[in-house]
């Protein structure tokens, strides 16, 4: 399997917005987000993301097709949702830089893709300068939800290798439509943090 990976910034990101927002849609609906995602709502969301200064859109191709993608941008670019509770526990939120989706086809997985996704966003980090930390946020479920699969496999290993980890207290609140309910509802998500040297 020959994948072509690549960081996209400034403008080059608009050129993969419609990728994005069909694997946001395709993949966010499984198991843990169950998101029950609309075309108008990812194109108002990412059309503000690709306007983010120091975004970084990384993509994974094979061949013509935009099987994987990624995203980042500094954490004071996000919204206040993200934001505050970084505010609330006495951080810089200048010196954050927000790791957004990582979103990729189930038939691309387990080929260390998704180390080439966390690779570049922390280069991007490094070469803006004056970030301290990188992070990035999961939703919390319950271990006995109705629609978890039985063969779920968490990835709270691979980012404990990436130098992550959850930071107690950290959370944020967001809204969404889960495909087993009638309308949004609200779901907690949790920080996870690293250094970054």
């Amino acid at each position: 399997m020959s994948i072509e990976v690549r960081a996209l910034t400034g403008d080059d990101i608009k050129s993969v917005l419609p990728d994005l927002a069909r694997l946001r849609i395709a993949v966010f609906r499984d198991w843990p987000y169950l998101y029950d995602g609309s075309l108008a709502y990812e194109e108002e969301y990412l059309a503000k993301f690709s306007k983010a200064k120091g975004a970084v859109c990384v993509v994974a191709r094979d061949g013509e097709l935009v099987v994987g993608a990624s995203t980042g941008a500094p954490m004071v670019e996000h919204a206040d949702e993200f934001g505050e509770p970084f505010r609330k526990a006495g951080f810089d939120l200048t010196k954050i830089f927000y790791c957004g989706e990582s979103v990729l086809l189930k038939s691309h997985r387990g080929h260390g893709l998704g180390h080439k996704f966390f690779d570049l966003r922390e280069a991007q980090a490094r070469q803006l300068g004056g970030f301290t930390h990188s992070t990035f946020c999961r939703v919390v479920r319950p271990d006995d939800h109705p629609l978890k699969p039985a063969d779920y496999f968490p990835l709270d290993g691979f980012w404990g290798k990436r130098g992550y980890a959850p930071v107690e207290g950290l959370t944020a609140t967001y809204d969404w439509k889960d495909i087993d309910q009638p309308e949004e509802t609200s779901h907690v998500m949790q920080f996870w943090m690293k250094a970054l040297s």
